[in-house]
């Protein structure tokens, strides 16, 4: 194999696996260290800069960075990323001002947004920035979108959401409520100099064709239009036996909200096996804790229609078969149909987008699925004008993603606007800096704690069920964020290797707690994964192969399974080994 080329910016950068996973790479280990030394102030302005929302995505987000926390190569548990994230926010000083210093003039340029979601409310924090005018067109009364709406206000408060949402509608947005745009082409007109559709994917997917829907579409509802009605208190009360249809995050908001509102009998009932599931795994505890059970394997029949009134549904069992690939495959059991009494349906089985307000006269192409045709970098659609971004572009997904739709359409907008390639976009800013001050003393805690993850505070169950306004979870406080936070890896800091000056004396050998450094002859990379100390099954993850040492041989160290404890650079006589802290901030709209 060749020497590694650790300039190049993404090498180290997918050495830290949380910031690879997180759609907007946000730095996890630069804030969780700040977080460890008390920095509140320092840790959240680091997520504003990133992911925009971090008061909201530290109670809400999917986690994508803590299934690929390095901490679970020692132990089950990741480092609680999300909820410190909550932490700097929970603890910011309340009189800083996190708003961008705005530029005196405007550039002369106006964007049109439409939807008041995450992705619009990035693009709009990033392009005011740079001086543009930004006018937001939003069917609501407030932004937001289906984080507002579909979001119960026990895992996410009110005040919180406007914090977060205020904090950029008061850079200076033009706030257009209470408009539905029912014609792509008028907005067009309007000669705005781009176009940002963000507007999420608004319509939940019906069983229109189930036997029983129409007779009891009154005791049947789409989910996230039901959550919305929770929301301006449409409704206020449900029945005693409920079912919800579906398996997703939003089928754990309605089955947990039902259970608020009165319901007794509140259960949540699948087609696939409990594995299977979409919903976070969190989520589906968090339902579990409170008494609403998960059925699985049960798709759904009929609709059970008596005088007029929905009295439950016929469910079929199923099987579930997996071929050697994974892909599953369900098929009928060869059992009685199963009937649940019930008084409520919510159904949760989808989300689709709906772009009935896109005709052919605007020009946008739309594909076989009804979705719009839009490039996965740039954002830009067939309208050269025209940028997609969140659940809008690529269809239903998650807040952190629509996060970091919105930046890369930013950064389109702003070389369109330019007249620029769109696809000559700015790189990331990235250094490579000494953690050294000795020899065994560090600018950074390079201890390993051995403490487990500790749980969040909740409040008392009895209160939570009676009080949909209540919060569920607390937050950490400062000691126990602390203690959590002291957990992380500092996996940003990197074992930097210097070939020239190692005696391959194997003292970096002899001490790794994990064996992943190898002195060994050269080889192609099955080879060279098969002869290391501890083999390196993670195709994923990349190998540390250094040029030809003295003796012919290389070093090669597993990325993978490395603690960056820096045990090695403490041991090493030559100093071969040193610890040097990699930072990478993904580009915003505006830079160089």
């Amino acid at each position: 194999m060749k020497p590694t080329d650790i300039e190049h910016s993404e090498y180290f950068h997918k050495v830290i696996d949380c910031q690879f996973a997180c759609p907007a790479h946000t730095p996890v280990p630069e804030y969780i260290r700040l977080i460890s030394q008390g920095k509140y102030d320092e840790a959240f302005e680091i997520n504003w800069q990133s992911n925009v929302f971090p008061g909201i995505l530290g109670r809400i987000c999917d986690r994508p960075c803590e299934p690929a926390c390095r901490r679970t190569r020692i132990e089950e548990t990741p480092v609680a990323i999300c909820r410190l994230k909550r932490v700097a926010a929970d603890n910011k000083n309340p009189e800083t001002n996190f708003t961008p210093q705005l530029p005196d003039q405007k550039n002369g340029k106006k964007i049109g947004l439409i939807g008041g979601g995450p992705a619009s409310l990035t693009v709009a924090r990033d392009l005011l920035s740079l001086g543009y005018d930004i006018d937001l067109y939003d069917d609501q009364s407030k932004a937001g979108g289906f984080v507002r709406t579909q979001v119960p206000s026990f895992r996410l408060p009110e005040k919180v959401l406007n914090e977060e949402i205020d904090r950029i509608l008061d850079m200076g947005v033009n706030t257009i409520f209470n408009t539905y745009v029912d014609n792509l082409k008028d907005i067009l007109d309007k000669k705005y100099d781009a176009v940002f559709i963000g507007t999420g994917a608004p319509r939940g997917r019906d069983l229109t064709t189930l036997p029983g829907r129409l007779e009891g579409d009154e005791s049947i509802h789409i989910g996230i239009e039901w959550l919305a009605g929770v929301l301006y208190r449409h409704t206020t009360r449900v029945p005693p036996k409920v079912i919800v249809l579906g398996g997703g995050n939003t089928a754990m908001d309605c089955c947990r909200t039902a259970r608020r509102l009165g319901g007794q009998d509140v259960q949540v009932i699948v087609r696939s096996p409990r594995s299977d599931m979409k919903a976070s795994s969190w989520e589906i505890e968090d339902a579990e804790e409170e008494g609403i059970p998960v059925v699985d394997n049960h798709s759904p029949l009929e609709f059970v229609i008596k005088d007029g009134k929905l009295v439950g549904m016929y469910f079929e069992k199923m099987n579930a078969a997996y071929d050697t690939q994974g892909r599953r495959t369900l098929t009928a059991a060869d059992a009685p149909p199963v009937f649940i009494p019930c008084d409520l349906v919510l159904m949760a089985v989808g989300q689709q987008n709906a772009f009935p307000w896109i005709g052919s006269d605007s020009g946008v192409e739309m594909n076989e699925q009804g979705m719009p045709v839009v490039d996965r970098t740039t954002h830009q659609s067939t309208v050269e004008r025209v940028f997609f971004g969140g659940d809008a572009a690529f269809g239903p997904q998650n807040v952190i993603t629509a996060v970091a739709h919105g930046h890369q359409a930013a950064i389109s907008i702003d070389l369109f606007c330019q007249g620029k390639d769109l696809n000559d976009r700015p790189k990331p800013s990235t250094s490579l800096t000494s953690q050294k001050l000795d020899m065994h003393d560090w600018l950074y805690d390079s201890r390993v704690s051995e403490h487990h993850r500790s749980p969040v505070p909740t409040m008392d169950r009895v209160k939570s069920l009676q009080d949909r306004l209540l919060e569920v979870e607390l937050g950490y406080g400062k000691k126990a964020g602390h203690r959590e936070a002291m957990r992380c890896l500092n996996c940003d800091v990197q074992t930097v290797f210097d070939y020239s000056t190692c005696i391959e004396c194997d003292a970096c050998v002899d001490v790794c707690p994990v064996s992943c450094i190898n002195f060994i002859e050269n080889g192609d990379e099955k080879d060279l994964r098969d002869r290391l100390l501890t083999p390196a099954d993670n195709l994923d993850q990349s190998l540390y192969i250094s040029p030809v040492l003295p003796t012919g041989r290389i070093m090669v160290k597993d990325e993978d399974v490395c603690l960056h404890c820096g045990l090695c650079s403490e041991r090493c006589p030559t100093s071969s080994w040193e610890m040097m802290k990699f930072t990478y901030n993904s580009a915003l709209a505006g830079q160089k």
